[in-house]
């Protein structure tokens, strides 16, 4: 079957751990400028938008209203995810699908500096049980990060691993915040935050911003000469309480890539993608999301990185950009996984590229410890 919506522009930000410098429309102006331009498309030609954003990280109600004009959605239609950037990606391909645009700018924004993160994650919890215990994205990700290394004998060098592939291979990546040689000791013997994770452990509080421009068939084929089809794509939302789900079990992902890989033809996703960008705040959730995303078996993601399968250069790099841990905001760092993987597709992912990239995985997570997963897959 002939794909039916492509990426034909995309941008992204400089990631940076404070970006007051400027105002949260003038960032989001620039990087929609940038995509269109790369789409080679104006204002009007844009049928629909999405964006993603979320109230409580820009202290407003309704925050979308002030991106407005600046997406270029006076008197258009436009529309928001109060979530991941890829999930808005998701819902720009409906718009597309359903026959209602053929052309759709999406858009994801956060300033991570302006709110207290984890204060702020605490109000994803249910607010009569669960919020008065101070439950949060961290304390939520320990109790995973536990249940899952025992679960299967990972260990915390394991996961410091992780952190050195990324930050090793976010020296190749322009738009990372943070990117340097690290060693296991250096991580291990940063500050505990939550048992078993540390400071290096964590993706940094970073603001940024990114666009994709898709498009239908027919336009992408008529206005650009490098279209990156979407091959497959599958979304799951698991239950809202920790309580009802296996933590270290991942249904919804393994659901959501299945039905991904169905689409595309996919049997083999350590075989036959080429790169993949995933989506993960705590470096223990790289191992664990690369096993439920079938790269290898269950327990087996530190083994596969330790070989240097994942690294760059390896038979499936994982996060050549540096992933979250080099420095991507919450909200925007599902679609700037679809923007890396766009650029490898492309060749234009400069010393990060992957040679001979033709399908990459693009991967976006929502809620507390991988509630809600999603998987794209493109090509050319």
């Amino acid at each position: 079957m002939n794909p039916q919506v492509a990426v034909i522009g995309a941008s992204q930000t400089k990631f940076e751990s404070d970006k007051g410098y400027e105002a949260i429309i003038e960032t989001v102006f620039n990087v929609v400028l940038e995509a269109m331009a790369d789409a080679g498309v104006k204002r009007d030609d844009l049928d629909s938008i999405v964006t993603s954003s979320v109230d409580l990280w820009d202290g407003r109600t309704a925050s979308n209203q002030m991106l407005t004009d600046v997406v270029g959605a006076i008197m258009k239609p436009e529309s928001r995810v109060a979530g991941d950037g890829l999930g808005a990606a998701f819902q720009g391909i409906m718009t597309i699908l359903a026959g209602v645009s053929e052309i759709t700018l999406v858009v994801s924004q956060c300033r991570g500096s302006m709110g207290a993160y984890y204060e702020i994650s605490n109000w994803v919890f249910d607010p009569i049980y669960q919020q008065t215990l101070g439950l949060d994205y961290l304390s939520a990700g320990a109790l995973q990060a536990n249940h899952y290394m025992k679960q299967f004998g990972i260990s915390q060098k394991d996961c410091a691993r992780v952190v050195i592939k990324n930050l090793r291979d976010a020296q190749n990546n322009p738009y990372a915040q943070v990117a340097r040689e690290a060693t296991v000791d250096e991580v291990m013997d940063s500050p505990m935050l939550a048992y078993p994770i540390k400071e290096m452990d964590v993706a940094p509080i970073s603001d940024g911003a990114c666009a994709v421009v898709l498009a239908s068939r027919e336009k992408a084929k008529a206005l650009s000469k490098k279209p990156i089809w979407i091959l497959g794509a599958g979304s799951c939302l698991d239950s809202h309480y920790l309580g009802d789900r296996d933590l270290a079990g991942g249904d919804a992902l393994i659901r959501a890539s299945k039905k991904a890989y169905g689409m595309a033809g996919i049997s083999d996703p350590l075989e036959e993608l080429d790169v993949a960008e995933v989506s993960a705040a705590f470096s223990y959730q790289e191992l664990l999301w690369t096993e439920l995303l079938g790269f290898c078996g269950r327990g087996e993601g530190a083994k596969i990185l330790q070989k240097g399968m994942t690294s760059l250069g390896g038979t499936l790099p994982v996060n050549p950009s540096g992933g979250m841990i080099a420095g991507n905001p919450v909200t925007v760092a599902g679609l700037t996984r679809l923007v890396e993987a766009v650029l490898q597709v492309r060749g234009e992912a400069g010393a990060r590229q992957v040679r001979g990239a033709r399908k990459a995985l693009a991967h976006g997570t929502t809620g507390c410890c991988g509630q809600g997963q999603y998987v794209m897959i493109v090509g050319n």
